[in-house]
């Protein structure tokens, strides 16, 4: 116990050195042609997008490389935003829909970008919910949340969502075990852990042509907590690998409890088995509660759907799906190269990177070399399934990308660094320092079979003295490195949008010319949708007002609306009549307790507002759109409830 104490003592001792003072080397590490890397001269473009993680923010951001640009906040994603009423609209509220009813904010830690042959096509870029165990797919002609899928007998949705090598599926492992079943199940204490919790991974499919998302199905997996994973490729398509943590099955100050063994696990899952079995009719249905929400862009509307069973599959009793690699210490990343053979480990309290073969591994598997078992699954034993070790890389590894030249890049949070070396003979090649205490890395298509090795981003997690001070909260900080030599190169500091966890960027060349520039008007199926201004006009149906609202440069119709009492339900449906590139009209009105709209060239949204009190309120366009923006706006009356006020409207026609 007094070893344990004094690791870590010394590990946290070391991370303060970290986190509070300058890596040496730090006046030398950018050299006099960094700022000429990164420059895009005016009205040029940027080489990659970068689909970046919100954190806490529940958003995505799209970064241009090399300027470290941001484009714009992916929103929505998980959370509500009143800059353009996501989540307030009538059309986007079935978005944010959960079996636990509107859940407005999440946790967004990893993007996957979609890929075929183990190469990115970047059609879809999917993140998870963490709190809310969710999983979103953004169509990336539109960077709008077209689908958003919950993600039942789940206590946390961190290991996700990462994807086989043609996006057959997405998965997301369960990053705290819980109870699971019907609520006699799942009313248990906390201290029988190890006997009635369980750890769930699920596998969703997507298809291949629209992209919808169905759960497949899920496995039970012991009670551990699972991390990260990535997929097999090439050579291991048809495996996924899992790290986990908390093989102890502790519940309480994990902190200590969890970190008494030499070494935790990566999961091997042969989800191809896993088929097989399903084919066979040997998957059963189970109760299970969760909303699948998506998006419609012929009406612009959301629906929600709660559904009530998923099949679970369990490889307790069907054999050869799950297998056990023994993994030093609390791994945090697990990564496969390029080619697939390799699977890299990162134990945060590791000393040393373990690469496990995967050939080595299908060996000991036909061998049956085993060291013991977990709950009826094999544990395949350590030495026959090495590859090899990287001696002494750092202090706190915990996530590694690749370059395609037979490289690997490891992250140390703890000794703020990057690590070069090689992954045939297990050389430390370089390292830089990072400022400070970094996360993820991120190279374009470093998780696919064909990586981009021209720059390298670190993503940390301090930025102390990087940036102007904000008051205690500092932005985070992203640092840009040529990867392109031998050496690594520090090229720039960014601040990013939220905490960034994980990032993925690819070519911007594969999707700059498919962006969708505005939505055709013929093809608009919005049930409320005003196609003309011979369109506008105000119904009511009790005491629900409905506002049929055309915008366009530079005006509403109608502008002008009398006859709302206080106490009615107004919904303005908004319908802006550009076809026209980048030119969207914005919609807010007085008093509004939601948000405003931001509506964009052929669509249509609605926003509900409550008058509350009598008066005349004005309401305009909130998106600057031509010279007369400034007369872009109207009044609407509100008379007391009761009163006789005639509806009464002006489009600006000739009567």
């Amino acid at each position: 116990m007094k070893t344990r104490l004094w690791l870590l003592a010394g590990a946290t001792l070391a991370m303060a050195l970290a986190t509070g003072c300058k890596p040496k080397g730090a006046q030398s590490a950018l050299s006099g042609d960094a700022a000429s890397k990164v420059y895009v001269a005016p009205g040029q473009h940027d080489e990659f997008y970068n689909i970046v993680s919100g954190g806490f923010n529940g958003q995505m951001s799209v970064v241009g490389l090399p300027s470290g640009r941001v484009f714009k906040a992916i929103l929505p994603v998980f959370s509500v935003h009143p800059e353009n009423g996501w989540g307030f609209s009538e059309e986007t509220k079935p978005m944010l829909n959960t079996s636990h009813g509107f859940v407005p904010w999440d946790d967004l830690h990893h993007i996957a970008i979609s890929t075929t042959n183990a190469e990115h096509d970047a059609r879809w870029a999917f993140g998870n919910a963490n709190n809310t165990p969710r999983i979103a797919r953004v169509d990336l002609t539109t960077f709008k949340t077209v689908e958003i899928i919950e993600i039942p007998n789940s206590g946390g949705n961190h290991s996700s969502p990462f994807i086989t090598e043609n996006t057959e599926y997405v998965v997301a492992g369960t990053r705290f075990s819980v109870p699971t079943g019907d609520d006699a199940s799942r009313d248990v204490p906390i201290d029988t852990y190890k006997e009635n919790f369980k750890g769930t991974i699920s596998f969703i499919s997507v298809d291949k042509d629209h992209g919808d998302m169905e759960i497949a199905f899920q496995l039970e997996a012991p009670p551990f907590n699972f991390d990260l994973a990535r997929a097999g490729k090439k050579k291991s398509h048809g495996w996924f690998f899992f790290s986990t943590y908390n093989t102890e099955m502790a519940h309480t100050l994990l902190e200590v409890n969890a970190s008494q063994k030499d070494k935790d696990f990566i999961m091997a899952v042969n989800w191809k088995k896993a088929e097989e079995y399903i084919k066979q009719g040997k998957g059963k249905k189970v109760k299970a509660k969760y909303a699948h929400n998506k998006w419609d862009e012929d009406t612009h509307m959301a629906t929600s759907v709660i559904k009530e069973e998923v099949l679970s599959l369990n490889p307790r009793e069907l054999k050869d799906i799950i297998y056990f690699i023994p993994c030093p210490k609390s791994p945090h990343g697990t990564d496969t190269d390029p080619t697939g053979e390799y699977i890299v480990g990162s134990g945060k309290l590791a000393a040393i990177i373990p690469v496990f073969s995967f050939t080595k591994m299908l060996k000991a598997i036909e061998n049956q070399d085993f060291e013991g078992s977990v709950d009826g699954m094999p544990v395949l034993r350590y030495e026959s399934v090495l590859h090899g070790e990287v001696e002494k890389p750092g202090l706190g590894p915990l996530h590694t990308e690749f370059d395609g030249r037979g490289n690997a890049y490891t992250s140390f949070f703890v000794s703020s660094e990057v690590v070069k070396w090689n992954i045939e003979t297990l050389q430390v090649l370089d390292r830089v320092p990072t400022f400070y205490s970094v996360g993820h890395l991120m190279i374009p298509g470093g998780p696919t079979g064909k990586p981009h090795g021209k720059y390298l981003v670190a993503y940390n997690k301090i930025s102390k003295d990087r940036y102007l001070p904000t008051g205690p909260e500092l932005a985070h900080t992203a640092q840009l490195y040529d990867i392109s030599g031998d050496k690594m190169q520090l090229l720039l500091d960014f601040p990013t949008v939220g905490e960034p966890h994980y990032a993925e960027a690819f070519p911007a060349s594969l999707i700059k010319d498919k962006q969708v520039k505005f939505f055709p008007l013929e093809k608009n199926k919005h049930p409320r949708a005003a196609k003309g201004i011979n369109d506008a006009r105000v119904e009511r149906d009790g005491n629900k007002v409905h506002i049929y609202m055309t915008t366009i440069r530079s005006n509403f119709r109608p502008d002008n609306i009398e006859g709302i009492r206080v106490g009615d339900e107004v919904y303005f449906h908004v319908t802006n009549l550009e076809q026209d590139w980048d030119v969207p009209h914005g919609f807010a009105v007085k008093g509004a307790n939601t948000a405003e709209l931001l509506v964009m060239p052929g669509e249509t949204a609605t926003l509900r507002w409550d008058p509350d009190r009598v008066g005349v309120f004005p309401f305009y366009c909130t998106d600057f759109c031509s010279a007369l923006h400034q007369e872009m706006q109207g009044y609407i009356r509100v008379s007391p409830a009761g009163s006789n006020v005639p509806l009464k409207y002006s489009t600006g026609l000739t009567e």
